[in-house]
């Protein structure tokens, strides 16, 4: 399990001296809950997230244990390592909207008739309880030829979840290329 320190002072000269010693500044929120500001070692970190099986994940800050996602994270522009997340508390009765990631599978036919795969989103919106929150949404690609796409309309959603994007927005689709 992931476990973080409470960061006492949140200035600048402090987040300056945390980043120094390897660790990464969080946020840890949610609904009726006061916010925590965190710290936790950046390679612990890493190695956490990449070896999740469910989009929520447990850490531990102050023998409080939370289960969070990722809302939002903030990378160096140069040499892209990560400075800041946003981890939102999963409370499982209370509804709230989350962000969950799209997985594409399969090689679409397209694609060997000199076709390009273009995925528009990575992430879809979506209100649930955190109880029914699902860990990814699986698109399967297989069956698209050119200028064919997959539609918002067109996932499955599982029951007690609400997609909240628009019917008609594109996912996936395979283009001509020029």
């Amino acid at each position: 399990m992931l476990e973080g320190i409470v960061r006492e002072s949140i200035g600048k000269k402090a987040t300056k001296a945390c980043r120094r010693d390897g660790y990464l500044i969080a946020n840890i929120y949610g609904k009726g809950i006061e916010n925590i500001n965190a710290a936790f070692k950046l390679n612990d970190f890493i190695r956490a997230v990449k070896s999740k099986t469910s989009l929520a994940f447990p850490v531990k800050v102050v023998d409080t244990e939370y289960k969070v996602v990722i809302q939002e994270y903030q990378k160096e522009p140069i040499n892209s390592t990560l400075l800041h997340v946003d981890l939102r508390i999963v409370l499982d009765d209370v509804i709230s909207k989350y962000l969950v990631p799209v997985k594409i599978v399969g090689t679409p036919k397209g694609v060997k008739d000199k076709g390009v795969l273009v995925n528009s989103k990575k992430r879809l919106l979506v209100k649930c309880a955190g109880k029914d929150l699902p860990d990814s949404f699986t698109i399967d690609v297989s069956d698209l030829d050119v200028d064919d796409s997959i539609l918002v309309r067109d996932v499955t959603v599982p029951a007690n979840v609400v997609m909240m994007e628009e019917d008609r927005v594109a996912i996936t689709g395979v283009i001509k290329a020029k």
